[in-house]
């Protein structure tokens, strides 16, 4: 019963990410080709969808993507690291 939960709730899960993404984001097929795909496919659908449908945008928060928006934390952040030096000399003196 828990695996047919489990399976329920991907399936709907791609029902409405498919229902949600934009039109100009889906890949192949158009949104009601994709819901299509997904409703009547089930599961089989349902990783299409993962696998091939959904826009690829989000894969790259850990990559080139987040590099170029700009430093990630403080001490990535080479004016922040600047300054941090700055005020530990200033205390030594």
């Amino acid at each position: 019963m828990l695996v047919t939960l489990f399976l329920l709730g991907i399936w709907i899960y791609c029902l409405l990410d498919v229902l949600r993404t934009d039109a100009s984001e889906l890949r192949h097929l158009s949104k009601r080709g994709w819901f299509a795909v997904a409703f009547f496919g089930f599961l089989i659908g349902s990783v299409l969808w993962l696998l091939d449908g959904r826009p690829r945008h989000g894969a790259a928060v850990f990559g080139s993507r987040m590099a170029a928006d700009g430093p990630i934390g403080p001490d990535d952040d080479p004016a922040f690291l600047r300054d941090l030096e700055r005020r530990l000399r200033d205390e030594e003196t």
